[in-house]
């Protein structure tokens, strides 16, 4: 990760979390865990901040932030545990799917070496 956006993380966690508090306090979005609602989906953005966009930072981010906004739905009463986890499985295969298409890359780990003959 480049020094520049690695001294943003630090401001745009906090500024998250603020926001996440305040929405609390003013019971506009009471009662969610937003410690690992956000943690959820900062692991999520932070894939594509470090790994960039590839088949496994596509698959993996966006299942994060998925999982996040999902979170926040079950802690706020608008889906239930026993429906969010099939959701979720459900995506994980729909992720899985997308990532096979061409133009979504591979990860520069797994590229073959050129052979020379």
């Amino acid at each position: 990760m480049k020094p520049d956006k690695m001294t943003l993380l630090f401001p745009a966690l906090l500024i998250v979390i603020g926001s996440g508090w305040l929405l609390t306090t003013l019971k506009v979005a009471p009662g969610i865990d937003w410690v690992w609602t956000l943690a959820l989906a900062a692991v999520g953005l932070l894939a594509f901040v470090v790994g960039g966009f590839n088949k496994v930072t596509f698959v993996s981010g966006t299942f994060f932030v998925i999982t996040s906004l999902l979170s926040v739905m079950r802690q706020t009463g608008r889906i239930a545990l026993d429906v969010e986890v099939p959701i979720l499985v459900i995506m994980a295969g729909v992720l899985l799917v997308i990532a096979r298409h061409p133009r979504i890359p591979l990860p520069d780990w797994n590229h073959e070496p050129h052979k020379s003959n």
